[in-house]
């Protein structure tokens, strides 16, 4: 009995300290001027204060985590990252869920053949749960929340694509990019994108989302110029986030820039 109530206890202390981590993160919903409602997590630094600016975080989960739980895009252990972060960097992270029959990037593809083959055109229509997301980055800027020189990007698989496409279609709102294991119309990204410093990174036997189109994007970036690094986890499938979340740099690479 006493095994059993010691045991009890400690998965009671572990739930309790899961609530409490959970708990910074404010639920809430928003709807765009197309009528697109998106939910999303938020997260504000300690001791926050309403009349000071601070700088920005658009998250943008994987496509498993897509639904309107408002909860499975805190998976594979991103906001932990954030969480940590505020100690040295005090901001505001977004974190939208983008619904099951929707997606971040405009890419096409059929779900038959791994590697997935991705038609990569920011000439298809931008999809609407990116137009949202954008849209709801731009209101905290608006109401003054956000430091409208500080508004940064990243995100993982779908949401590396989503990065690339974010900064792509809004090169001004950025001040820098970190996609994991995306892919990028890279005919669309000329002088206005290569001003966006980019920190990629991928697998390199990455089997959802080939790393061709990492190394390509930074051989674009690096031909036009940017600020862009690079780095490719030898023998590391497609969840290199893992690898990547556990880089020193990530996400506070960053915050060294400004406009």
């Amino acid at each position: 009995m006493n095994h059993l109530f010691c045991r009890t206890i400690i998965s009671l202390t572990f739930l309790v300290v899961g609530f409490i981590a959970n708990a910074q993160f404010d639920s809430d919903q928003f709807t765009d001027s197309q009528g697109t409602e998106l939910k999303y997590r938020i997260l504000y630094p300690e001791n926050y204060n309403a009349s000071e600016q601070y700088p920005l975080v658009l998250f943008l989960h994987g496509a498993g985590e897509r639904g309107d739980d408002n909860v499975s895009q805190l998976k594979n252990g991103a906001m932990k990252v954030f969480e940590k972060l505020q100690k040295n960097h005090p901001c505001i992270v977004i974190a939208p869920q983008c619904p099951k029959d929707n997606y971040w990037s405009s890419v096409k593809f059929e779900r038959t053949k791994y590697p997935l083959d991705l038609d990569f055109n920011y000439d298809y229509n931008e999809k609407e749960s990116l137009h949202a997301a954008i849209e709801l980055v731009n209101s905290f800027v608006k109401s003054k929340k956000a430091d409208k020189k500080r508004i940064y990007i990243t995100g993982l698989s779908m949401g590396g694509m989503g990065t690339f496409e974010a900064v792509a279609r809004y090169p001004k709102l950025f001040v820098a990019a970190m996609p994991i294991c995306g892919g990028a119309d890279l005919s669309s990204y000329g002088k206005k994108q290569a001003k966006v410093p980019f920190y990629i990174f991928h697998g390199s036997v990455d089997g959802v989302v080939p790393v061709k189109h990492s190394q390509e994007a930074y051989a674009k970036l690096q031909e036009l110029g940017a600020n862009v690094i690079y780095k490719e986890y030898p023998n590391v499938n497609h969840n290199s986030w893992d690898n990547t979340f556990g880089e020193k740099d990530y996400p506070g690479w960053m915050f060294q820039f400004t406009k």
